[in-house]
């Protein structure tokens, strides 16, 4: 079995995983041996845990037809199953956009939603969650030729009218020349694909290692599907995009890479790939190799200036021969494919970017659980030590000093118990504040704001109306959210008030509630609005299919800010339940240190305990919390060093929070 770098990437990606999530997990068992959680942490840490194993990395293939997309899928990541697993031939094969990933959960299966369901004005995220309207077609992991088999339906087309295509809302290209729309017979049919959307659950060693590829079929796919651009492709960590070295970029290339891939926007220095596929048409035995080389070199740099990208992130490549060279075990015809290249280019540059980017959340949201700890153990260090101060004052003193400092921490007590009292009429207001900001995130206030918008649409008999419609409603969606934001920062003043009043007044350490912002919600929709717009002004078809797709857009994008809105409800809900957490586990360890402190000057002014005999006791006490915070070293340091092996995304300490 010849080498991957993909795989190797991933395996090495995956057990990394796994050693963070080990040690993760030991910090919690000592967190909770050492009594230091409480539900609210333990959620937490739990939920970090939960996301590590639910860790996905998306990478979408996009090309024009015939520009051997899915003879690159099965070249890179099925060349030891011994033949082609995803349909690839002449012309047009993969005709509807498909997903390639493994839910260990659930049978493996092809899932395949019928492309009447266009009409329904249902977006596709929303069919993924009720598979009702999907086909079904079951499948045999250790039988190839059932899997290749199954994996033709994604070929498979239909004939249909010129109405039915109206109202399906595809295009139908005028000019038969041209790649942007379906093609009309002779006898007036279209061709049509007969799928919307194909979901493929296959239990391949990377696709279970969180591989999540995404295969589309062409400019059509992607016009018709805004749901693709606006969801699918602006979430995928690489995008792969394909075109024929012989040809170069075609317009319909072009249009494809501009529209739906750089989104009008400077292309990212990672996470973009481009491919000059079908270079073995251009392997001549007839020139020397130093002119093929230098032909391979022209298109390379005039492809580089056409899309504006840096020319080490094009990877000239023969699929097909890098596929027969991994069948027939020939490292050989697999080297001079070009394929290793790509695939060691992945690994080196996709995987660690991947990595960094968890390094930096895990980082980033263990920082709030480690400073609150701290402090906990700083609590309790000095809590002790004061009474060991206390304690040690009473050497040879009488029993009046004694009753005087019992007196003392009644009063520091009571105290304590009167501040917390006082602290239910800021409950009151933190109240009043948290239901303020639910209010902005409400999901039945953005339901009728969408619902109102569609009303509007419904009438709206031009274009230009329809747009004016839409920015209306994400001019709204802009001012919730910056609400929403004001807000957020209200609160935190309130609870930072709280804090710093409890510190001061009792000598407490000095933490600060957990932080939160609205921000990134924000820079979502903004990029949201964006892409919607660049896509609007993209439309060059006839009135009636710019308003069907306008529509249809518009019903991604809504999808795309309902999704927005479930997080930023769900991200502020956990934010507001935690947020006085390490001030109540501060005051309760306070309130436990002083109801010892008072027992233990009771016993003594008893003399049912010598002074000496509980001075040792307490200093063995001292010793063994501070022997917590070396042992809650040792443990976060061992978090930090799998966090960056190979990788400088930045250690866990307060100031990252």
């Amino acid at each position: 079995m010849i080498d991957k770098y993909i795989e190797k990437g991933f395996d090495e990606y995956s057990e990394w995983r796994k050693r963070l999530q080990s040690s993760i997990t030991d910090y919690r068992s000592w967190l909770t041996e050492q009594k230091f959680n409480d539900i609210h942490l333990d959620q937490r840490i739990e939920a970090i845990v939960t996301t590590l194993n639910d860790d996905k990395l998306y990478v979408a293939f996009v090309a024009e037809f015939s520009r051997g997309k899915s003879e690159l899928i099965n070249a890179l990541f099925f060349g030891d199953m011994g033949q082609r697993m995803v349909p690839s031939s002449a012309g047009r094969t993969t005709m509807c956009p498909t997903e390639l990933y493994c839910d260990p959960n659930r049978e493996p299966a092809i899932q395949l939603l019928p492309i009447e369901t266009r009409m329904q004005g249902t977006t596709i995220a929303e069919y993924k969650e009720n598979l009702d309207e999907w086909e079904t077609i079951y499948l045999q992991p250790d039988d190839p030729e059932q899997i290749q088999a199954s994996l033709q339906q994604l070929t498979k087309v239909k004939l249909v009218s010129r109405e039915m295509v109206e109202q399906l809302a595809l295009h139908v290209s005028e000019d038969q020349a041209h790649e942007d729309g379906m093609q009309m017979r002779g006898d007036g049919s279209v061709e049509i694909p007969r799928w919307r959307h194909a979901m493929v659950n296959y239990p391949h060693p990377l696709l279970e290692q969180g591989l999540v590829i995404l295969d589309t079929p062409g400019l059509n796919a992607l016009g018709s599907e805004p749901e693709l651009t606006l969801n699918m492709l602006s979430s995928a960590h690489a995008v792969l995009f394909i075109l024929a070295a012989d040809a170069g970029v075609t317009k319909s290339d072009l249009i494809l890479w501009r529209d739906h891939i750089n989104g009008g926007q400077p292309t990212s220095s990672t996470g973009r790939f481009v491919v000059l596929n079908k270079v073995d048409v251009l392997w001549d035995e007839l020139k020397d190799p130093r002119q093929v080389e230098r032909e391979i070199q022209r298109q390379i740099r005039g492809t580089s200036e056409t899309l504006s990208i840096p020319e080490n992130q094009i990877f000239p490549l023969s699929a097909q021969k890098g596929l027969l060279g991994k069948i027939k075990n020939n490292f050989e015809l697999l080297e001079s494919s070009g394929v290793i290249k790509l695939e060691n280019a992945m690994a080196n540059l996709l995987i660690p970017a991947k990595r960094e980017i968890v390094s930096a959340n895990v980082s980033g949201e263990l920082a709030d659980i480690v400073e609150m700890t701290r402090a906990m153990n700083d609590q309790r260090v000095q809590d002790v030590h004061e009474h060991i101060s206390e304690l040690q004052k009473l050497n040879g003193k009488n029993i009046e000093v004694i009753e005087d400092m019992m007196q003392k921490v009644r009063s520091d007590k009571e105290h304590l118990e009167k501040n917390l009292q006082r602290f239910q009429a800021t409950r009151s207001i933190f109240s009043q504040q948290t239901n303020k900001l639910y209010g902005y995130l409400r999901m039945k206030s953005l339901d009728r704001l969408i619902a109102e918008t569609k009303k509007d649409m419904a009438i709206s008999l031009t274009t230009g109306g329809l747009r004016n419609t839409m920015m209306k409603f994400f001019k709204e969606i802009t001012e919730t959210m910056d609400k929403a934001s004001k807000q957020t920062v209200e609160i935190q003043e309130l609870m930072e008030g709280v804090y710093k009043k409890f510190q001061e007044e009792h000598g407490l350490a000095n933490i600060k509630p957990r932080r939160f912002s609205i921000n990134k919600y924000q820079r979502e929709i903004k990029r949201l609005i964006e892409r919607h717009e660049h896509f609007i002004r993209g439309l060059s078809m006839v009135m009636t299919e710019q308003m069907v797709l306008g529509r249809r857009f518009y019903d991604s994008a809504v999808s795309s800010v309902r999704r927005v809105f479930q997080r930023a409800n769900r991200d502020t809900d956990d934010w507001l339940k935690t947020i006085m957490s390490p001030m109540e586990s501060q005051v309760r360890e306070h309130q436990v240190q002083l109801r010892r402190r008072l027992e233990s000057i009771k016993r003594i002014h008893k003399a049912s305990d010598t002074l000496e005999d509980r001075l040792a006791e307490l200093e063995h006490v001292e010793d063994g919390i501070k022997r917590q915070r070396d042992d809650m070293g040792k443990l976060v340091t061992q978090v930090e060093e799998v966090l960056n092996e190979n990788n400088q995304p930045g250690e866990i300490t307060e100031q990252s929070a």
